[in-house]
């Protein structure tokens, strides 16, 4: 997951990328390569009209990339662009939730983060996303909740990039093994009531 709450989970569509150049855009814009993801994407956009490929998608895709450069501004032009195209894009719809909180304007990411949930109340992403704006905001129990829930349904994955990001914070100190503990959920109320606490480890890596 690029980013735990965050992640574009799509598939490139192969129809209409008749020639080898365009099939290898696609793989770049839909790949792990930030560099090449922003190319391919600009690749397929500047082609639209010699590809079926899903643009709401690249659009998404690419902002994605820009995201994860720290270009939020470039990013949420992407997302806009995405999001007009389709308007229930709940991926895309909280990416520039993220975006938005990243870029240090979190109140005004909380509209799209709650459409997004609306649309998928169970994502684990999104309930990250709405945790770490709420907890800006000063709403730690709101926070905690959000983060509970994203636990609940994001499983020991979720759990354990919480427990090595509080861990990091000197917050937790129990095993990182994806266990849900009454340790894990104290570390985050701690972290909760502090707007400047990030659970997540640095760059969502966890050892």
């Amino acid at each position: 997951m690029t980013r735990l709450l965050a992640t574009i989970v799509v598939v490139a569509i192969a129809a209409g990328l008749s020639t080898p150049a365009r099939a290898d855009a696609a793989s770049d814009c839909f790949g792990e390569d930030i560099e090449r993801r922003i190319d391919g994407c600009t690749t397929l956009i500047e082609q639209r009209d010699q590809s079926d490929v899903d643009l709401s998608s690249v659009y998404a895709m690419r902002g994605l990339a820009y995201s994860l450069k720290g270009l939020y501004s470039t990013a949420i032009r992407d997302y806009d662009t995405a999001i007009d195209m389709q308007p229930d894009f709940a991926v895309a719809l909280n990416n520039r939730a993220w975006a938005y909180f990243r870029w240090g304007k979190a109140e005004t990411g909380l509209p799209d983060v709650e459409k997004a949930l609306q649309l998928n109340p169970t994502n684990p992403h999104s309930l990250d996303t709405r945790a770490h704006i709420r907890q800006a905001l000063g709403d730690a129990v709101g926070a905690v909740s959000d983060y509970e829930k994203a636990m609940r349904f994001g499983g020991a994955r979720i759990i354990k990039l919480y427990q090595c990001g509080l861990k990091g914070l000197n917050f937790y100190s129990e095993e990182i093994d994806g266990t849900l503990r009454p340790e894990v959920t104290e570390a985050l109320k701690r972290c909760a009531n502090d707007k400047g606490c990030d659970p997540l480890p640095p760059g969502d890596k966890c050892p």
